[in-house]
């Protein structure tokens, strides 16, 4: 397997992907239909995808993951968002959406990150070293499910307030 920065000819493989991955999710509601995929298309039609990373082996693409800007408080700091994050469905624990989760989070860093927030599950995402914390707060979701992970080894101070996702995750 390889991942790779994602071309212009992976997008529709990645909103394909994408669909898939999340069909059935159980945080959508009973028949509800997925919406991630319209959420990475709306970051590349807006020129908001930070970061687009895939994961591919012979059998094609097998994975994906998209970096976004967010604001803290309204303001655009060099905090990002992280998601959302794909895997085929029949390829899913064999750890490609862990691969594709830590080779991001250090390309983030390289690019001048000084932190990423996501909405997920703290037992997952706790491996990585995302927790909740008191001062990052995403408006209408419990505390515990918006986590954070500070990139930056200096001394940078914590921002403060309510994060915003572009307004592609509104959709």
């Amino acid at each position: 397997m390889k991942i790779r920065a994602q071309e212009t000819s992976d997008n529709n493989a990645i909103e394909t992907l994408t669909y898939r991955a999340f069909e059935g999710h159980p945080h959508h509601a009973p028949g509800a239909k997925p919406t991630e995929h319209l959420i990475i298309n709306g970051l590349r039609n807006e020129g908001a995808l930070t970061l687009s990373l895939v994961a591919e082996d012979a059998s094609g693409i097998i994975g994906h993951i998209a970096f976004s800007p967010v604001t803290v408080a309204g303001i655009t700091s060099a905090w990002f968002g992280l998601g959302p994050v794909s895997v085929c469905p029949n390829r899913q624990g064999e750890g490609i959406g862990s691969q594709l989760i830590n080779i991001g989070v250090e390309m983030m860093k390289t690019r001048g990150a000084e932190g990423i927030v996501l909405l997920g599950e703290p037992e997952y995402y706790g491996r990585f070293g995302f927790k909740a914390h008191s001062n990052l707060t995403l408006a209408g979701v419990p505390a515990e499910y918006f986590l954070m992970k500070q990139l930056s080894t200096t001394d940078v101070e914590l921002p403060t307030g309510n994060v915003a996702f572009h307004s592609a995750f509104d959709g």
